[in-house]
């Protein structure tokens, strides 16, 4: 059951490009977002589309293939676990994030 502690898996469509850092240590950093898509109908018995940006973020190997291979539009799946930070923005409010820190990613299409 240890595998299954703190995974995540989605199916959806990258907003952009994936922003890449090069660390000074040689390793690098992924930044992107994915978008999901959830249809249903209201009890009006209207089409409803529900759409969630999920923040996503890629180390080393992993970073690596979303730099060659990612673009903003293409379908992937990707496996990973969420993690949560917080950092004091300018004015000096603390704001929280939400990630995933990705470990895999099946791409799909052409």
């Amino acid at each position: 059951m240890n595998t299954l502690r703190n995974q995540v898996q989605l199916i959806g469509h990258l907003g952009k490009k994936p922003e890449i850092i090069n660390l000074e240590n040689g390793n690098k950093l992924a930044k992107f977002t994915l978008a999901t898509n959830e249809n249903y109908k209201n009890a009006k018995g209207d089409r409803v589309e529900n759409t969630q940006w999920h923040q996503l973020t890629a180390w080393g190997k992993t970073a690596e293939i979303a730099e060659m291979f990612l673009d903003k539009g293409k379908e992937v799946a990707i496996k990973g676990k969420l993690a949560y930070n917080s950092y004091t923005d300018k004015e000096g409010v603390k704001r929280y994030t939400t990630d995933i820190v990705v470990q895999e990613i099946l791409m799909f299409g052409k």
